[in-house]
């Protein structure tokens, strides 16, 4: 079944309804099923995200198992739905599970992409004084809470030598946060692609600087503990993670086409999609779970513990399971040009 999706808001002119990293947002679920068979594989999904690049790949085709999709516009209430049993898996960035797994969800790691943190952006105005991201102190910056633009944001003020209270920080969403930044509301918006493409493509902005080198650019498969465990489902997830694997590597070689596809599932400019595809999406290569990306995540996990914003100690070696990761490189492996 083909799904019809909204187009991009049309509130304000670069408005997205792609959320894809952070925020706080509801699912739309329905009848979008896929496949056939006596197991149904509730996946959650984001708009122009895993159910868009399988079916343009054609990985959608002889299913033996059928797939109920449900829509959110972020990740951070898919992995509420995981973790209330009502998703089996679905796909976020680098910073949700780690939020998650602070609050005590039963959420499970079960499969990671590594590609590049370019996309990853703090942006200004065209006409902002600012030229490097130390002189962002004092100043007011809009971010999702709990994204992987806040970890980003983070982390580029270290490298800076700053810290996130030398910052005014407005905690917005995306759309929320276009309006502020285009307006002049805020002096910098740390957000991620396709956002840094359309206000690059726009005009309407310049980067500051790019989480390249300083964010570790990994994006997951969580799934439901429970569903793990239940034979025939985790069956059922081998398959669909096999799937979006060759359909991930598949972007790579087909860029425009991809680019085709996304914008008309997103509503996004072809040019916003096809510059957001060679910045971002074609550079992801599938990576195994193992120590190093453990030890990344709790390196998130320990920044955001001691800035308080996670109320506990996270382990999160504990929230996953390498029990696909097959023959999969390292998760070190360099994102693909």
């Amino acid at each position: 079944m083909r799904r019809r999706l909204v187009p991009a808001a049309l509130l304000l002119p670069l408005a997205l309804l792609l959320t894809a990293c952070g925020g706080n947002s509801s699912a739309r679920t329905g009848a979008d099923i896929d496949g056939k068979g006596s197991v149904t594989l509730n996946v959650g999904d984001q708009k122009g995200g895993s159910e868009a690049i399988l079916r343009a790949a054609g990985e959608l085709e002889n299913l033996h198992y059928r797939i109920k999709w449900s829509t959110f516009t972020s990740g951070p209430p898919l992995l509420e739905a995981v973790n209330a049993k009502a998703v089996d898996i679905g796909g976020v960035g680098n910073t949700p599970p780690v939020f998650a797994a602070g609050a005590g969800s039963r959420i499970t790691v079960v499969a990671a992409w590594h590609g590049t943190s370019k996309g990853d952006a703090i942006l200004v105005p065209n006409g902002s004084e600012l030229t490097g991201p130390r002189q962002l102190k004092g100043r007011s910056v809009a971010v999702a809470q709990g994204s992987s633009a806040h970890y980003q944001l983070v982390a580029s003020l270290k490298a800076a030598g700053l810290s996130l209270a030398d910052v005014r920080v407005k905690y917005l969403q995306p759309a929320d946060a276009l309006a502020a930044f285009t307006s002049g509301k805020v002096d910098a918006w740390a957000v991620w692609d396709p956002y840094t493409s359309q206000v690059l493509q726009a005009g309407q902005g310049r980067v500051l600087t790019t989480g390249d080198g300083v964010t570790n650019g990994l994006s997951f498969q969580v799934a439901a503990p429970a569903a793990l465990k239940d034979p025939e489902k985790a069956a059922a997830i081998k398959d669909y993670l096999a799937r979006l694997r060759r359909a991930t590597a598949w972007v790579h070689d087909h860029q425009e086409e991809w680019a085709k596809v996304w914008a008309k599932d997103t509503g996004l400019p072809y040019e916003v999609a096809l510059a957001s595809v060679k910045r971002t999406n074609s550079t992801r290569v599938a990576v195994a779970v193992d120590k190093p990306l453990v030890a990344s995540e709790q390196r998130i996990a320990d920044t955001f513990t001691a800035l308080k914003l996670i109320p506990r100690k996270v382990d999160f070696a504990a929230f996953t399971d390498p029990r696909y990761n097959g023959g999969l490189p390292p998760s070190t492996t360099p994102a693909k040009d």
